[in-house]
């Protein structure tokens, strides 16, 4: 592969929001060694799995949002490759066909680390990474991305990293994943809010779409104020962990995001995006370094 193909291939993984996926591996990994329970190898195949399957629901995303006709030359967001001719659809196909392919051979060890638990999160994860934009009723063309995210970026991804080391759950895991799965809902809100006149003239009915530009503006606002409230709740219920609620100070790092939010629109918003994504990159650091003190 030449270096001008590479730079296209990392164009389309989308790397500005790839901290949706290495955020939750950082905490629950954290978490896993401060019970004690730290495996590094799977820490390191959860981190890969995380990636790919990412990797592989963006190129999914750039794949069918060609196929459907609901991305148009005039879209404020980064260029999605395929649409542009950068690369053809059955490449793109191929290469997400093979991403999802190498994200299971991962999963091979991590199913004989932790059983059929993973089997079940793996195969879900990549399954709803093509329902979100492929199959006949697209998880994000009927405004139930917002869910998804939540979920599989949230819970289940700080869960799992947790459970592959430690072979054990527990409350606190949980729902300190909610955080991360919080992050990565405002990272979908902004892409929602920048694309909203596009997605209701193609018929893609985000929840920006659905309820409005200003609901939009508060989940995202919510979003990233709850999350970062969340070790206050965890320190208030266990009486423990107490520098993890240090991440208050992300909302203060927040505010010029907040105010992009609420008073501008169109394609500045690619800059709330990459700013999101280091705020939960810095958010996961802080709350992991604040739980093993």
């Amino acid at each position: 592969m030449h270096k001008t193909s590479l730079k296209v291939w990392v164009m389309a993984s989308r790397p500005k929001t790839l901290w949706a996926a290495v955020a939750p591996v950082i905490i629950g990994t954290a978490m896993a060694y401060e019970s004690g329970g730290f495996h590094l190898w799977s820490a390191v195949a959860a981190l890969m799995g995380a990636l790919l399957i990412q990797i592989g629901t963006n190129f999914a995303n750039d794949y069918f949002d060609y196929k459907k006709g609901v991305d148009q030359p005039d879209r404020l967001g980064p260029t999605r490759v395929t649409q542009s001719g950068m690369v053809s659809h059955s490449a793109m196909k191929r290469a997400t066909i093979i991403i999802f392919i190498s994200a299971l051979l991962v999963g091979v060890y991590l199913v004989i680390r932790g059983g059929w638990p993973i089997v079940i999160i793996g195969l879900l994860s990549i399954l709803f990474g093509i329902l979100y934009t492929g199959g006949p009723y697209p998880i994000g063309y009927i405004g139930l991305g917002d869910i998804f995210v939540l979920i599989f970026f949230g819970p289940v991804a700080v869960g799992g990293t947790f459970y592959v080391q430690t072979l054990t759950i527990n409350w606190p895991v949980l729902i300190s994943g909610i955080a991360p799965g919080l992050f990565s809902v405002a990272i979908l809100t902004i892409n929602n809010l920048r694309d909203v006149h596009n997605d209701r003239q193609t018929g893609k009915k985000t929840l920006a779409v659905r309820w409005g530009i200003t609901f939009s503006k508060v989940e995202y606002l919510g979003s990233i104020v709850i999350a970062s409230l969340i070790p206050l709740v965890l320190a208030f219920i266990y009486h423990r962990h107490y520098y993890s609620i240090l991440t208050v100070v992300i909302i203060l790092l927040a505010i010029p995001s907040f105010k992009i939010v609420f008073t501008k629109g169109g394609v500045i918003l690619n800059k709330v995006l990459e700013s999101t994504g280091k705020l939960l990159l810095l958010y996961s650091l802080i709350f992991s370094v604040g739980w093993l003190l």
